[in-house]
C-alpha cells in the first residue's frame, strides 16, 4: 500500500536522508520527488536540568508500542545480565500492554525494577530524563528518532543502535552517542554509574550531547536473530512479521 501511494505522489516529505535512501530503493521514488524536513523537539522545553538529581543506575527508554523493530526484548535481557552486578532500574515512557515484552519481563523477573509512564506532561517526561543516568534506543530500524532526540536535549548521556537513521540522527559514536550495532551490539559492559555525564553542544546544535570517553559500556543488545538487519520499510515489514511469527511461537 505505501508504495502504491509513494508512487503517485507528486512530492513527499521525509524526515531524513536515510529514508529518502530507503524509499527510492525499495519504493521506486525519484530523488526528485522527495525533499528532507527533518522534525525535532522544542529546546527550551527540552534542555538540560542539572538542578535534578540523576538515580545511579536508572535506564530510561521509550516504547510507544511492542513490536520487534523497536529492539525493547533486547534491553529487556540486557538489562538482566546487568542487574547481576548492578542495581538497575528502567523507566519506560509508554503503557504497559500484554504480548512478547510483558511476558519477557516476568521471565526475566524485572517486573520490580521496571516503572512504566503514560499519560504525563512533556515537562514530567524532562525531568525523568534527567532523573536517569543513559537513555537507551535499542531499535533494529528507525526513520527518524524522537527519543534520541529529547535525550541529548536533556543532556542525558545516550546508547543507541545503528539501525536506519540512527547514526545520522545521534552523531559520532564516542562524540554524541554511544552506539551499537543494530545486528550484533554485542557485549559492552561496565558500570552504567559511571558514564561521563554529558554536556550539550552550541547553539547551532543544541540537542547533541558528548557522551565520548566514559566508562560506560552497556551489555549487549544482541539480536536474537541471526539475519541481516531491516535497511528500509519493506526489509522492515518483512522483519517485522517475522519475528511476530517466532514470537508467537515461543509463547506456544
Amino acid at each position: 500500500m505505501q508504495g502504491r501511494v509513494a508512487s503517485r505522489m507528486p512530492r513527499i516529505v521525509v524526515v531524513s536522508e536515510n529514508s529518502i535512501q530507503d524509499i527510492h530503493d525499495d519504493m521506486g521514488v525519484s530523488f526528485d520527488r522527495m525533499r528532507l524536513v527533518p522534525v525535532g523537539v522544542d529546546p527550551d522545553l527540552f534542555r538540560p536540568m542539572p538542578e535534578v538529581a540523576r538515580v545511579p543506575y536508572r535506564l530510561i527508554t521509550t516504547a510507544s508500542a511492542d513490536v520487534a523493530l523497536k529492539g525493547l526484548s533486547y534491553l529487556l535481557e540486557a538489562m538482566a545480565k546487568l542487574r547481576t552486578e548492578y542495581d538497575v532500574t528502567l523507566t519506560i515512557i509508554g503503557k504497559p500492554r500484554d504480548g512478547h515484552s510483558a511476558d519477557l519481563i516476568d521471565k526475566l523477573g524485572l517486573r520490580p525494577h521496571i516503572h512504566f509512564v503514560s499519560g504525563v506532561s512533556d515537562e514530567r517526561i524532562v525531568e525523568l530524563y534527567a532523573e536517569s543516568d543513559l537513555a537507551v534506543v535499542p531499535s533494529l530500524y528507525e526513520g527518524f528518532s524522537l527519543p534520541a532526540i529529547e535525550a541529548m536535549c536533556t543532556s542525558t548521556c545516550l546508547v543507541a543502535t545503528d539501525g536506519g537513521a540512527l547514526p545520522e540522527v545521534t552523531g559520532a559514536d564516542g562524540e554524541t552517542v554511544l552506539q551499537c550495532p543494530a545486528e550484533d551490539a554485542g557485549a559492552r559492559h561496565g558500570d552504567p554509574s559511571r558514564a561521563r555525564r554529558p554536556r550539550v553542544a552550541g547553539p547551532h546544535r543544541r540537542g547533541r550531547s558528548t557522551a565520548g570517553g566514559g566508562a560506560l559500556e552497556l551489555e549487549a543488545l544482541r539480536p536474537a536473530h541471526r539475519g541481516p538487519v531491516p535497511r528500509g520499510p519493506r526489509h522492515a515489514r518483512e522483519h517485522r512479521e517475522a519475528a511476530q511469527e517466532r514470537a508467537v511461537g515461543l509463547r506456544c
